[in-house]
């Protein structure tokens, strides 16, 4: 299968296929007499894009997406490797679920205090009493 009918297939860029390629997301296809790259193997360059993409929705870096698929490569059990970076993700969306509650919290305080002070008391020379 040549790119162009990969990427159509795939729903995805022929941009998008090389660039998978140069980080190693992908590995590097064959190439025709004329210098295409050919897939051979379609199905499961479909599985590991789609893999890519499941990845990156749960927020995975391309790193952590290419690690795993490396592991996998070498033939090696990953399962215990995928929920470790699941936890770290998990506890990364919790501190910053954390962070902007707390961050709401000041904005709004903020916001309270702002509505005591009359916009015309504030010194046009000093920087904004309201912060």
């Amino acid at each position: 299968m040549l790119i162009g009918e990969l990427a159509q297939t795939s729903g995805t860029t022929t941009k998008t296929l090389r660039f998978y390629e140069d980080v190693g997301l992908l590995p590097t296809p064959h190439r025709s007499a004329n210098g295409y790259r050919y897939y051979d193997n379609p199905t499961d360059t479909f599985a590991r894009i789609d893999f890519i993409r499941r990845g990156q929705t749960a927020g995975l870096t391309l790193a952590q997406i290419r690690q795993v698929l490396e592991i996998r490569d070498h033939g090696t059990p990953l399962c215990r490797h995928v929920v470790d970076l699941l936890d770290e993700r998990l506890a990364g969306l919790d501190q910053q679920l954390a962070d902007l509650h707390n961050l709401r919290d000041t904005v709004s305080e903020l916001r309270y205090r702002a509505e005591g002070i009359s916009p015309d008391s504030c010194d046009p020379t000093a920087i904004c009493q309201y912060l």
